[in-house]
């Protein structure tokens, strides 16, 4: 399957050999989510979930560095009826989903603000890196919503019930160091160096076996959905599905050979 890379809203492009970047851009309204962006997300994700093998990592990135993004754009929700809104909305929950189902690792970097629906974006991603100076918040209740892309699921996750419950009632914003502590991002990097701090960890992630990284990613998700045992038994089952592969053959092969291994994902 051919992976679309023609959109308004998103750049598109194959930076290496396996790596996808993509890139929210609306920098004139900070990169927030309109409709036509969550039905393109929903559109290239989509092609990714379909074609598993097409790409080893996807990184996620906002023009600009002022802002990852802004949120639900507020300006195209203005005078929307309730059945308007309500359709919107459920294109964006389906947006966030295509997120959570991308095979291949997504790494988000984020070059800037990642607020109310930004942050779920960014939350939605296997792991964040983040430039410093750059700041986040669930805003939701102070424009008289509350989170759902998923907010108020993936926040407490990460950062536990009672300091997700504060940051959320309250809406107000916190810092990169702050997210770093609690870990909601795994990094902050230099100005300007977000993207190909990213890039750098994405490559040492496509050069190992990618349908060992797929079933990893598969066992984490699932399992932690589970109690112990039963992911204990999901993990093993994942790790089945590796054994009759051209590269658990050709790791052996390369250790013993004193060699890099070449990993084909078959």
């Amino acid at each position: 399957m051919t992976i679309p890379t023609r959109f308004e809203t998103l750049l598109v492009e194959e930076r290496e050999p396996g790596l996808l970047l993509v890139t929210l851009n609306r920098p004139q309204r900070a990169n927030a989510m309109n409709t036509r962006m969550g039905e393109e997300i929903i559109a290239l994700f989509g092609a990714l979930e379909s074609a598993p093998d097409a790409h080893r990592c996807v990184i996620l990135t906002g023009t600009g560095d002022r802002a990852f993004c802004a949120g639900a754009d507020l300006k195209e929700r203005d005078g929307m009826d309730d059945a308007a809104f309500a359709r919107q909305h459920y294109m964006f929950e389906r947006m966030m989903r295509a997120l959570l189902a991308c095979p291949p690792p997504l790494i988000g970097a984020l070059n800037g603000a990642a607020f109310a629906g930004g942050l779920e974006i960014a939350m939605s991603c296997d792991f964040c890196y983040a430039a410093e100076g750059a700041r986040f918040a669930l805003t939701e209740v102070t424009r008289g919503i509350m989170p759902g892309g998923g907010g108020t699921q993936h926040l407490p996750r990460a950062i536990g019930a009672r300091r997700a419950k504060e940051a959320i009632f309250t809406g107000e914003p916190f810092s990169a160091e702050e997210a770093l502590a609690w870990g909601i991002v795994n990094r902050i990097c230099a100005p300007g160096r977000v993207l190909e701090e990213a890039l750098a960890t994405a490559r040492r992630i496509a050069a190992n076996a990618p349908i060992s990284i797929r079933q990893a990613k598969k066992s984490i998700d699932h399992g932690l959905q589970m109690d112990l045992r039963t992911g204990m038994h999901f993990e093993i089952e994942a790790y089945y599905q590796l054994i009759p592969t051209e590269d658990r053959r050709e790791g052996i092969a390369a250790y013993n050979e004193k060699r890099v291994p070449q990993f084909r994902g078959r």
